[in-house]
């Protein structure tokens, strides 16, 4: 009988993001994918600054410079592509050390991931298999039997795992498995996708434009130089399939300029239900949802594949610790509780762009162009907007109550030739005023190594970013979770006090024979 702790089913950006994390710290996992190698068609080709972030702390940062580019933000725009709104992004990276919107194409991403899982022990990848059957035995979490097959051969297998993270998409074999159901959140828009290869730029404008526009909204972006995308809605009763290649190019012509049509190579046409959808469970047990298997986002705030990303990076840490006895499941339970009302909340945001860009008529197109002109004068709209989509978590056990810095993600300046999370390692830690901060007991700090911590002195940080953060939250110290999320902030603050809260969560940092 195969035994492997964890099993990833699901080889995309989230499942190859989750099994990295896991390997990191030293979970051993096994990874099934029903294709032999990477998909090769183009799909993703977005990521903000955070998921840049979450993507280096794996060992890839150089790299995936390579492959993908800043971009300068979004426009609005018209049906004859006149600007109405712009929203600017951070091409340096001041907050979190990246780039604030990033263009890259996936199946470049997906290479990546699969040379960074090569490179690490315990990970084993399978393609070519399909998983056909999830089952838990019953009563409390206990292993977790996956049956699948060779796709080749037709051999069938099975193999227990202590822990099965389904990162199998949107028809997700895992979601039904453990009963779950998507809860509609009202949009479903058929839209027309097409990725081209230009030997000539295209537009002026590098980065993405929305058109707003009752009768055919769209969207435009340059991915990567020489290569585009356009989405287009379809109309009542059309289909995709009835779109001539001729068609197209009517369609894409108002962004070509001076460019000959005739250069262009039309590299994929498909179509998408644009569709906004969350599950309403992502646990069973030791049985979890991540990525769309979890969630389904309309892609106008380009968060889709961000979201499986940010779910790897929130359940990965607190698996670890229950896997090598330092926590106890009731710590898994945080999962669905952060990550499920913060899906809820971006998917919501993603469907409000939506129908500012498609809802109306033509009657109401005068009053859409007068109103986001407007809106987008407002003194820092571009961070209110960026603040709405991205919500901090929830209190909760593992987000202190009455606590403003707490759930939110920790910025990342850069000390001294290096970024912030490079020093802070994999673990917990905690951010001080000076040295002698926070207090604590030996047998206090000692719990508190056993989970990997890091103190450190926020003087370290030259450009200040980590002292502000503690001044605008009246701090001495923050203690930040593995995630780089903030837990809790405090005055002169009592470790026992946060040790009393996480061992409230379920972690026990020091074994019975450690504490002996």
């Amino acid at each position: 009988m195969e035994h492997v702790p964890a099993l990833v089913i699901g080889a995309g950006p989230t499942g190859a993001t989750a099994a990295i994390m896991l390997a990191q710290r030293g979970i051993a996992c096994l990874v099934l994918d029903r294709w032999p190698e990477v998909y090769p068609l183009p799909r993703a080709v977005h990521f903000d600054d955070e998921v840049f972030r979450t993507l280096a702390g794996l060992g890839i940062e150089d790299r995936l410079r390579t492959i993908s580019r800043p971009a300068p933000g979004m426009q609005l725009v018209d049906s004859r592509l006149r600007v109405l709104a712009e929203f600017t992004r951070d091409p340096v990276g001041l907050l979190n050390g990246y780039p604030q919107a990033n263009m890259f194409d996936q199946p470049d991403l997906e290479r990546l991931l699969r040379d960074r899982l090569a490179e690490l022990t315990g990970v084993r990848v399978r393609g070519g298999v399909e998983v056909y059957a999830v089952d838990q035995l019953p009563g409390g979490p206990g292993p977790v039997r996956v049956r699948y097959r060779d796709l080749a051969t037709g051999t069938e297998h099975e193999v227990w795992a202590d822990a099965v993270l389904g990162c199998d998409g949107a028809n997700s074999l895992t979601r039904t498995g453990i009963g779950a159901g998507l809860y509609d959140l009202g949009f479903v828009q058929q839209w027309l996708v097409v990725d081209v290869h230009s030997p000539q730029p295209l537009n002026n404008y590098a980065g993405v434009q929305q058109v707003c526009d009752h009768d055919r909204a769209a969207t435009f972006m340059m991915v990567t130089p020489g290569r585009y995308r356009w989405e287009f809605r379809l109309r009542p009763g059309e289909r995709a399939d009835d779109v001539t290649e001729a068609q197209i190019l009517d369609l894409v012509r108002p962004w070509l300029g001076p460019a000959d049509a005739a250069t262009l190579t039309i590299l994929r046409r498909t179509w998408y239900t644009f569709r906004g959808a969350v599950a309403d469970r992502w646990q069973d047990r030791r049985v979890f949802l991540l990525g769309d298997a979890a969630h389904l986002t309309p892609p106008f705030i380009g968060q889709g594949m961000g979201a499986g990303i940010r779910d790897a990076a929130n359940l990965t840490w607190k698996l670890a610790l229950v896997l090598t006895g330092r926590a106890g499941d009731r710590l898994l339970d945080t999962y669905e509780s952060e990550r499920l009302p913060y899906a809820r909340r971006m998917i919501r945001m993603a469907v409000l762009v939506g129908w500012v860009m498609t809802g109306g008529s033509a009657r109401t197109a005068r009053l859409r162009r007068a109103a986001l002109a407007t809106v987008s004068r407002l003194p820092g709209v571009d961070r209110r907007v960026v603040a709405s989509a991205w919500p901090a978590y929830r209190e909760g056990p593992l987000v202190a109550a009455r606590d403003r810095a707490a759930g939110r993600l920790c910025p990342q300046p850069r000390l001294a030739g290096e970024l912030l999370d490079r020093r802070l390692g994999t673990g917990f830690a905690i951010i001080a005023r000076g040295p002698g901060l926070p207090v604590y007991e030996p047998a206090t700090r000692a719990w508190f190594d056993a989970l990997d911590l890091t103190v450190l002195d926020a003087a370290a940080d030259p450009s200040g970013t980590l002292a502000r953060l503690l001044d605008q939250h009246a701090a001495d110290a923050l203690l930040i979770r593995p995630d780089r999320i903030i837990a809790a902030s405090g005055d002169r603050p009592d470790l026992r006090v946060w040790q009393r809260m996480l061992q409230a969560a379920g972690i026990d940092a020091l074994s019975e024979r450690q504490r002996a």
